[in-house]
């Protein structure tokens, strides 16, 4: 089929499992101090890692103050001797590398393999990992409505308005949709998640992370780049998402950015 990316050539399965081997090795944790930027803030501070194997340019979370913030390693020292109760730890590294085929999706790109771009590990370039009993969620008795009548969301028209920007703006960086569970991720003033239940094109259930007690912008768009990415499936990869029942897209910009900025080997394989 016309119009397939991959990355790294990484297609046979042997392949996959020696690099998961590999992986394995490789993120065995060794001590470090390590200096972190966070870009939002314009700050940089010292963290103690006790946990991962760091390196400049790697994308990590930490505890303290700036619990939730997305740092990047800019030094990372591993001779030192420090007193722990003056450190703030670092809790949790993304991880960045992406192996298999994607297909071109407008705006994102599209992959049927539930291997490829996973929810939890796209879910970590933005956010530190969930702790137990962190969220509690609610549901209205809301009738559902079909993807491809997004209008009859009840949802106030400024609102929707905004919603309309962030869809254009490609605010929506991730979206899955794994049997009948949907799920996605929204650049907004920070990065929220967006859930949905999904049958058979009828949504229902949606709920976001952010603080609003109506429906908001993050999910209005979300449901705008549902119809976008359906439509496209529809036309160009039917059968791909009838036989998986699953898909996930990524935002071009943002795969790029997240796994391909900082390398300096590796291939891209266009067909």
């Amino acid at each position: 089929m016309k119009y397939k990316i991959g990355f790294n050539g990484y297609e046979e399965e042997q392949k996959q499992e020696d690099l998961r081997a590999l992986q394995t090795v490789e993120n065995k944790p060794v001590n470090s101090v390590v200096q972190v930027r966070f870009p939002s803030c314009g700050s940089s501070f010292a963290y103690y890692n006790d946990r991962f194997d760091l390196s400049v340019g790697d994308i990590v979370f930490v505890e303290g103050k700036l619990e939730g913030v997305q740092g990047i390693v800019t030094e990372v020292s591993r001779s030192f001797r420090i007193k722990l109760s003056d450190y703030k730890r670092v809790v949790s590294v993304a991880d960045t590398k992406v192996a298999g085929r994607l297909y071109f999706g407008g705006s994102h790109l599209i992959a049927f393999d539930e291997k490829v771009i996973p929810y939890e590990k796209v879910r970590g370039w933005f956010l530190p990992p969930e702790s137990d009993g962190e969220f509690a969620v609610g549901r209205d008795d809301e009738e559902g409505f079909f993807f491809d009548e997004p209008e009859l969301f009840k949802i106030r028209p400024e609102i929707a308005k905004r919603g309309v920007d962030y869809y254009n703006r490609n605010k929506v960086v991730y979206l899955c949709v794994d049997v009948e569970n949907g799920r996605a991720i929204v650049e907004g003033t920070k990065p929220y998640e967006v859930s949905f239940d999904y049958d058979d094109g009828e949504i229902s259930n949606i709920t976001c992370g952010c603080f609003c007690s109506y429906h908001c912008k993050h999910e209005f768009a979300v449901l705008l780049q549902l119809r976008e990415t359906l439509e496209h499936i529809e036309k160009f990869y039917d059968r791909m998402f009838e036989e998986s029942d699953y898909f996930a897209a990524v935002s071009k910009g943002v795969l790029f950015s997240y796994t391909m900025n900082d390398r300096d080997e590796g291939s891209v394989v266009l067909e």
